[in-house]
């Protein structure tokens, strides 16, 4: 975990205590479900006076600072005994069907199929206090309806497809196993492990896991880096927040320590990475307000219906294809990034200039027409995106006021995204007015008379 090395400003720290002052919290400390937890813990080994669960108007369910946490102050150190992870899994009573089993499982598996096992046993289950407070349904795009993948901006919504479709072919292509486990089910296999189940399972491993390193064993193939924390998993994710995370082998916890610090009775956060938006829907179902990390991706598909009047487009795409510029093209609040500009100035160029295209890449600057072109097609991009960005909100707004409680908490999600891009997307139509830049020493915009012995046909 990394948090922002900027500190805000004065103005920016008078916003967010202005905004803290407004939020209310209630304690969840007291509920049955979390006694049991703290219970759990305790028998376990830990222990902590510092925080409480509570559930936040501005981010739902979270943890709250009992006393004032200071600076480079420890805030959780949850000991080994209290991690999920395989070796918890290989050394339980599904550890010989996992071992004897004729293919090797990956790790994330194994600990999906431990899930749906100890939820399946219920209050009978040694995890139980923690499974029971663990969410029963995610945001995340494995479970969106079609009618919400639809609203998603391009690149999201192939990315999200893909999620939905790499759970039901781990489910499909992990029958036989379920099947061998019958003898430690109470009910029939095929009732246990239903495509629901597993991707339960799936995104509480995927959105609650922290990083741990394993050591490699001859039972399960593939990196094992997850480890479920139970209690810790209830930290929300913060952009500014700084904080140092990692198992401790010297006290054999998993460590959480503030960088800054948290008032008494805030919400404390950490922070999952410098995360744009698209990338926390995708991995862990939520989209920060106010993400510093946003971007607004610019998808090939759109550049291509753009320029599709280049006649030698598709040697260009192929010439940025080579060169890794077809993919991360963004445009943020301040404007479009230097990998779209250079992209776009390579795009301006003839095919008659080709030998001068790598030069492009590399940074070297264009004459102030091809300059003005890129500018401007850069402005339509985000002209465009906006009109699309505009067209899913409008469609968000319809399907909101007919849908039922699971949808409307993925929509809102993905309003939220929405609604940021716009406002990323309006900002940078204001950033690209009377940008266009005159070089000191730029490519011509004519080629040489030797040049066309260059082109490429």
């Amino acid at each position: 975990m990394r948090g922002c090395s900027r500190r805000a400003g004065r103005a920016a720290r008078k916003r967010r205590q202005k905004c803290e002052s407004s939020i209310q919290s209630v304690s969840l400390g007291h509920q049955l479900q979390y006694v049991r937890l703290r219970k759990f813990l305790h028998q376990r080994g830990f222990t902590s006076s510092l925080l409480q669960p509570a559930l936040f108007t501005d981010t739902g369910r979270g943890l709250q600072t009992l006393k004032t946490i200071k600076p480079c102050q420890l805030i959780i150190s949850l000991p080994e005994s209290c991690l999920l992870t395989t070796a918890t899994v290989l050394s339980s009573y599904l550890g010989q069907y996992i071992k004897s089993w004729k293919c090797r499982l990956s790790p994330l598996l194994a600990l999906c199929v431990f899930l749906v096992c100890e939820r399946h046993r219920g209050e009978a289950s040694d995890w139980f206090p923690y499974i029971d407070a663990l969410p029963t349904t995610y945001t995340c795009p494995a479970y969106f309806a079609d009618g919400v993948l639809a609203v998603l901006p391009a690149g999201v919504r192939r990315r999200a497809s893909e999620q939905r479709r790499a759970v039901r072919e781990l489910h499909s292509s992990s029958r036989d196993f379920f099947g061998s486990l019958q003898p430690v089910l109470s009910q029939p296999v095929e009732e246990v492990f239903t495509y629901e189940a597993l991707r339960w399972a799936w995104c509480s491993v995927n959105t609650r896991s922290v990083f741990m390193s394993h050591p490699s064993n001859n039972f399960l193939s593939g990196q094992d880096h997850y480890a479920l924390a139970p209690f810790l998993d209830l930290l929300n994710h913060r952009p500014d927040v700084q904080v140092k995370a990692s198992f401790n082998d010297a006290t054999r916890c998993y460590e959480i320590r503030s960088v800054s610090g948290t008032v008494r009775y805030q919400q404390a956060f950490i922070n999952y990475g410098s995360h744009d938006n698209q990338r926390l829907l995708l991995e862990y179902g939520f989209v920060a307000p106010g993400n510093p990390h946003s971007v607004v991706y610019v998808d090939a598909d759109l550049l291509c219906d753009v320029l599709r009047g280049d006649r030698s487009l598709d040697q260009k795409r192929k010439f940025l294809k080579e060169n890794n510029f077809v993919h991360n093209l963004t445009v943020s609040s301040d404007g479009p990034s230097w990998r779209l500009m250079t992209a776009l100035r390579l795009l301006s160029m003839p095919q008659t200039l080709y030998r001068q295209w790598k030069a492009v890449l590399l940074g070297q600057a264009v004459c102030e027409e091809r300059e003005e072109w890129s500018v401007h097609t850069a402005e339509t991009l985000c002209q465009r995106l906006l009109q699309d960005t505009n067209a899913a909100l409008e469609k968000i707004s319809d399907l909101l006021r007919q849908c039922d409680p699971a949808v409307r908490e993925q929509l809102d999600v993905v309003q939220s995204l929405r609604q940021e891009e716009r406002c990323i997307l309006g900002r940078c139509l204001e950033a690209l007015r009377g940008t266009v830049r005159q070089p000191d020493e730029a490519l011509p915009c004519q080629p040489d008379d030797n040049d066309d012995d260059d082109a490429v046909s």
